[in-house]
């Protein structure tokens, strides 16, 4: 199969390439103009073409989609203002479509997120799976959540012109990404670890890319939208504690989920009463930011499993040892194509 994929230099793209690769698909890496040397390690790669263009810029797309099969699409931004976060993921994904539109593109693997839940309106404790609502009020979530949302809308419009799949990722972990937002904040000087008993929806990198070239050409995966997290997913202490029996990591000062629930909601409170919402404060005193990333919820797979036949390769610790040792990953796993 003839696999283009979006953001291919990026933390989880450069893995989804290799691993098309190891798949035996003839791969086409989508980078921007300006990247320099990308996927030097692959160099010679029989089987990986390079295109360069800017998602951003729809003239730049023009015929790229003539020869291509399927798409798995990663491009996203996930930093900066509303307008920098809309052009990278929104208009991106729409210049992309548009591209699409006469091209022989078979399925379509749109990548999502686990940002896009209603956690505020959900129990603490309840089973997020892909039923749960999603959010159609996201004015108080970050510029990521609403963007993400903005996007999956034109996911489910571009559904009845060609066969979709949409994935939905939890926390990806890895490579210079095992500290990672799911575990606490920055708040001036300090690194606060908020909570420790809640289940971290997480799936290693190299567990993540093998769902997304299963969902290239598994025939029950057209039309669906498919929750991606590993087995035996640990709590916030237990995989503090694993990555700890590895490396050294930052220090900081934990504080309980209700604690930092009861502050922020306080907060919240006297700002709507007091200064008529006004006031701007750190994500994570604001209550509804606050639940999307430490809001106690159980997650099953079990849709990845029977849709996918995807069953994940590498546990926690075997995910810890594999990201800090010093084999190049990504060549690993494309030459084993």
């Amino acid at each position: 199969m003839r696999v283009l994929v979006t953001g291919a230099t990026g933390f989880v793209g450069s893995y989804a390439v290799a691993d098309a690769l190891h798949a035996g698909h003839d791969v086409t890496a989508l980078v921007r103009p300006a990247s320099r040397e990308p996927f030097a390690n692959l160099a010679g790669h029989p089987r990986l073409r390079l295109q360069r263009a800017d998602l951003r810029d729809g003239r730049s797309l023009t015929g790229m989609f003539d020869e291509i099969d399927a798409v798995i699409h990663l491009a996203a931004a996930k930093s900066g203002d509303f307008a920098t976060q809309f052009a990278g993921t929104v208009l991106s994904t729409e210049n992309l479509l548009s591209a699409m539109a006469d091209s022989p593109v078979r399925r379509l693997v749109a990548v999502s997120t686990f940002s896009v839940y209603d956690y505020s309106h959900l129990a603490a404790g309840s089973v997020i799976d892909e039923r749960t609502p999603i959010d159609t009020d996201p004015r108080r979530r970050d510029e990521y959540a609403q963007t993400k949302l903005i996007q999956e809308q034109l996911y489910r419009d571009e559904a009845s012109r060609r066969e979709m799949c949409i994935l939905r990722p939890g926390m990806i972990y890895g490579r210079d990404n095992l500290w990672h937002a799911l575990l606490g904040a920055e708040l001036g000087p300090l690194f606060l670890r908020i909570g420790g008993r809640s289940i971290l929806p997480m799936t290693y990198v190299e567990n993540c890319v093998e769902a997304m070239t299963k969902a290239l050409d598994a025939p029950d995966a057209a039309g669906e939208t498919i929750n991606i997290v590993d087995d035996a997913l640990p709590t916030q202490a237990e995989y503090i504690a694993a990555l700890e029996r590895q490396t050294e990591i930052p220090s900081s000062i934990r504080v309980p989920w209700p604690l930092m629930k009861l502050a922020a909601t306080t907060i919240s409170a006297v700002n709507e009463r007091l200064l008529d919402g006004r006031a701007k404060f750190p994500g994570i005193v604001v209550p509804e930011k606050l639940d999307g990333r430490f809001k106690p919820f159980r997650y099953t797979n079990d849709r990845a499993r029977k849709l996918l036949e995807w069953f994940p390769r590498y546990g926690l610790d075997e995910a810890f040892r594999r990201s800090l040792s010093d084999v190049d990953l990504v060549a690993e796993r494309a030459a084993a194509s």
